[in-house]
Parts: structure tokens; C-alpha cells; sequence
């Protein structure tokens, strides 16, 4: 039986006690391998850089306000920097002024630290595909933003992005198909889930057809 991939982790929080307890999580599951722990944006960094290229980090599992350089502004430098890692924000915090700035900044999902823990395992594959997750709590932040009393309905674009999804697009094939940028199909999903009040792809797709906003 052919060994399943795995997808490399590495733990940003400035709690030991937090990256034990997540290491633990993360361990236990075949497909999965943390590959470092950092106590700060800063270290996160170093970390990503001194990752071989034979084993680059995947996914980053990031809290926010830490010392010496929070979340976001890590976020910012490996976007900016080019580097690779999917960045699943984990925190305590769900203000409007952590969630907008991560999201914006880059971040792939955003969740709470009382996410359960198949939640989280969920996660941590799904940002590793690509796909935005966000918990209730985030998601109702961000419908917040998004709607207002006279629009609620999807734009054009967004129902484009919804029904490549529906046919099995990945968010590099829809950027592709749709000539954008795959971080512009990322804020078109946030925004429909926001909208739909759902959490992820598989969700967006079946409350859209539950809608009547796609045929079959």
C-alpha cells in the first residue's frame, strides 16, 4: 500500500504549553508531521527560510498577537517574500481587528482555539488544498462586512467563481478560467461564504443549489 503524502506543519504560537498540545493533535494523525514550533512571527520565518527544499513547510499554523512579531505582520512578509506555506490563522481572538487584517494580509483560514478537534484536522487539509475555512464566528465577522440591507444576493462574479467550484475547480483553475489572480478567487469564496453563512467549499455549493442560485 503506497505511503500517503504527508502535509509539514510547523506551530507558530508564543505558548509552549499550546504547540505541545498541538503537536500532540497533529502527530497522531498518519498523513500529518509538524517540522518545527516558533514562539513568534520572526522565528516563523527564520524557520520557513532554513526549510530545505526537499522538505518546505506547507502549512503554518499561526497565532496572532505574539512578542517580537505578531500574526499578521509575519503573514504579510512570506506573501510578500513570495514564500509558499498556507498560513491557517489559530487564535483566542475574533475582533474585527484581527480577523480583516489576517484575512487581508494573506491568511488561508482562520480559526478559533476551541475549534474541536477534528475541526482543526479538517482544516489543516483543507488550507493545505487551498481552501478557505473559517470558524462560525469569523465567518459571521466577515458577513458583517460584506452585507448590507438592500444587497445580500451574490455578485455575477462571485456565482462564476460558485459554479467553477460546483464543477470541481480547484482555485488555480478558476483563477485561470476566469483570467485572476488565485488570492482574488480566495476573497470571492470568503465573500460567498460570508454571504451564504457557510464555512467552506463543499457547504457554498450545496446552500447555493438549496437556494436556486445553481441549477444541476
Amino acid at each position: 500500500m503506497p505511503v500517503k503524502p504527508l502535509i509539514r506543519v510547523l506551530i507558530v504560537d508564543d505558548h509552549p504549553v499550546v504547540r505541545d498540545g498541538l503537536r500532540g493533535v497533529l502527530t497522531a494523525e498518519p498523513d500529518l508531521a509538524v517540522v518545527g514550533e516558533a514562539g513568534d512571527g520572526a522565528e516563523a520565518l527564520a524557520r520557513i527560510a532554513d526549510a530545505s527544499a526537499a522538505e518546505p513547510v506547507d502549512v503554518v499554523l499561526m497565532d496572532l498577537r505574539m512578542p517580537v512579531m505578531g500574526g499578521v505582520e509575519a503573514i504579510k512578509e512570506l506573501r510578500r517574500n513570495g514564500s509558499g506555506p498556507r498560513v491557517l490563522v489559530l487564535t483566542t481572538f475574533d475582533t474585527d481587528r484581527d480577523v480583516l487584517p489576517a484575512i487581508e494580509a494573506g491568511a488561508t483560514g482562520y480559526l478559533l482555539k476551541d475549534t474541536p478537534r477534528e475541526e482543526l484536522l479538517r482544516a489543516v487539509r483543507a488550507a493545505h488544498r487551498g481552501e478557505a475555512v473559517l470558524s462560525p464566528a469569523v465567518a459571521g465577522r466577515l458577513m458583517g462586512q460584506v452585507r448590507s440591507p438592500a444587497e445580500e444576493s451574490l455578485s455575477a462574479r462571485e456565482l462564476e467563481v460558485l459554479q467553477l467550484v460546483a464543477g470541481g475547480a480547484t482555485n488555480r483553475e478558476a483563477a485561470r478560467r476566469l483570467f485572476i489572480s488565485e488570492a482574488t478567487i480566495k476573497t470571492h469564496l470568503l465573500h460567498i461564504y460570508a454571504k451564504l453563512d457557510v464555512r467552506d467549499r463543499a457547504s457554498a455549493v450545496s446552500a447555493a443549489y438549496r437556494r436556486g442560485l445553481l441549477t444541476a
